[in-house]
């Protein structure tokens, strides 16, 4: 059975016809990644605090100071 592709709507052969896949081409994966990078796609999330703050509580969080350094 084949997918069909998100972006076009072709149909994607299968993974082991197409390493595009779930697209039907590297042409519709390229376009995907760049509506990505442009920010037309978004995930949603659940946090309504300012963006800073949640980077800020992320146990993976590095602070970074601004001070010059003498």
């Amino acid at each position: 059975m084949m997918s069909t592709c998100p972006i076009c709507g072709r149909p994607a052969a299968p993974r082991s016809q197409n390493n595009a896949l779930p697209f039907c081409s590297a042409r519709c994966k390229q376009v995907d990644l760049g509506e990505w990078l442009d920010e037309k796609y978004r995930i949603a999330t659940s946090y309504d605090g300012d963006a800073s703050e949640a980077i800020a509580d992320s146990p993976n969080a590095v602070e970074h100071s601004h001070e010059e350094k003498p």
